[in-house]
């Protein structure tokens, strides 16, 4: 089954705000086994719209739009996609009833005229129910096409696709495809897949997708077969094969896990606390955790001591250790994990410091970073020589540090 998005808006056009419902739906309409050979954006203009929707579902069997769905006069979706596809536009009883639902339930509590318009719905269509705004998603079906129809704001397009047209789409498989996901660090993408080129050269199914992610590397495995049990059976050895060849460096096999998820589980599971200390990354670490449900268990102090001075005021760094070695060294950064332990009273403690740049300090280069992790009254340090903006060098430290607490919690707690 060919599937194709297409994103509506003007704003998406200029730049205004990023697209992230592109990579999101597609990532999901891979796992489902869909073909996805066009992805288009257009703007809010009737002309446009109507011709890139004629042609979309001349082309793909499934079409999915997303935005134009709101009360505005220039939000057209639903009406474009009416005339295409020859529906005429009734007004839906059961949306409107959730309309005025919403707001006697909001902060805003008169309904503008124009919200209205979103109760009109193309006559035959499924409605998709919103929890998380007043615009219905719909489903239309003639001809054997296949309209979806979603709402541009993320956090309503996420949960209207993961609850519904998910399982619509799943539906209408003739295959149960089944995907398994391996999440690897300390290996880049070439790494992981020279170690794996017999298994990819190989594959017909399962298949093995690999995905570059920051400092991560995510791979995909994916199965058909006639039934669940059959597709799972296909699954479970390749999953296998590929977690014995990278051993530790694999720190989930589930889709949802994200590497502070899967640091976290571990301090629970061994009824360990630990503390950040962090300079260069800024408190990125222990934003990190403290998005994780639960964190409050583990979590115990964050100190940011961008300074010189508010490393030695609340970690305890020696005066003559940052003269003699500077901020950026080995040595600070053992002083650093040591200090917010007995600062914090905490298990553990990983500290960062290093030079995001964009300029150098002195004769040490931009992207240095030391990494320490202080469990079981002793100090390991990692160096790094990182590439790339301020921000990605920011971005890998992170990373780099919450697998270190994660591998070091391996170590001593197996």
């Amino acid at each position: 089954m060919v599937v194709e998005l297409i994103s509506v808006g003007t704003e998406i056009l200029l730049g205004n705000i990023v697209n992230t419902n592109t990579q999101y739906l597609a990532e999901k309409c891979a796992l489902l086994g869909l073909s996805m050979y066009h992805q288009v954006t257009v703007g809010d203009n009737r002309e446009r719209l109507f011709a890139v929707l004629e042609t979309a579902l001349n082309r793909s069997d499934v079409v999915i739009l997303t935005g134009g769905l709101g009360p505005t006069e220039d939000d057209l979706t639903k009406e474009v996609c009416a005339e295409v596809m020859g529906f005429d536009l009734v007004e839906d009883e059961h949306t409107r009833e959730r309309i005025s639902k919403y707001f006697k339930n909001n902060i805003y509590k008169e309904i503008p005229d124009n919200n209205w318009k979103q109760a009109m719905i193309p006559q035959g269509a499924t409605v998709l129910d919103n929890s998380n705004g007043t615009a219905p998603g719909l489903i239309m079906e003639k001809d054997g096409k296949t309209a979806v129809l979603l709402p541009g704001p993320p956090n309503e397009l996420k949960p209207l696709f993961t609850e519904q047209v998910f399982p619509y789409l799943q539906s209408r498989q003739p295959e149960v495809i089944r995907s398994q996901m391996v999440k690897i660090c300390g290996y880049g993408e070439s790494q992981v897949e020279d170690k794996l080129i017999d298994l990819i050269n190989t594959q017909t199914n399962p298949t093995i997708a690999t995905y570059a992610k920051t400092a991560e590397v995510h791979l995909r495995v994916t199965a058909k077969a006639d039934n669940e049990d059959e597709a799972k059976t296909l699954l479970k050895p390749v999953v296998k094969e590929i977690k014995s060849r990278f051993d530790n460096a694999v720190y989930t096999t589930k889709e949802e896990e994200t590497l502070e998820m899967a640091v976290v589980r571990l301090l629970k599971k061994h009824e360990l606390t630990v503390t950040t200390a962090e300079s260069c990354t800024g408190g990125l670490i222990a934003g990190r955790l403290v998005n994780v449900p639960g964190a409050s268990e583990v979590f115990r102090e964050g100190f940011i001591t961008y300074s010189n001075k508010a490393k030695r005021k609340y970690l305890d760094v020696s005066k003559g250790t940052l003269k003699k070695y500077g901020a950026v060294s080995e040595q600070t950064a053992k002083e650093m994990a040591t200090g917010g332990v007995f600062a914090s009273d905490a298990d553990a403690c990983i500290a960062v410091t290093g030079i995001a740049g964009p300029d150098a300090d002195g004769e040490k280069p931009v992207g240095l970073v030391y990494i320490a992790c202080y469990m079981k009254d002793k100090v390991k340090v990692e160096e790094y020589h990182f590439k790339g903006n301020r921000e990605k060098i920011r971005e890998q430290s992170v990373v780099k540090a919450l697998d270190f607490l994660r591998r070091s919690i391996l170590s001593n707690y197996h």
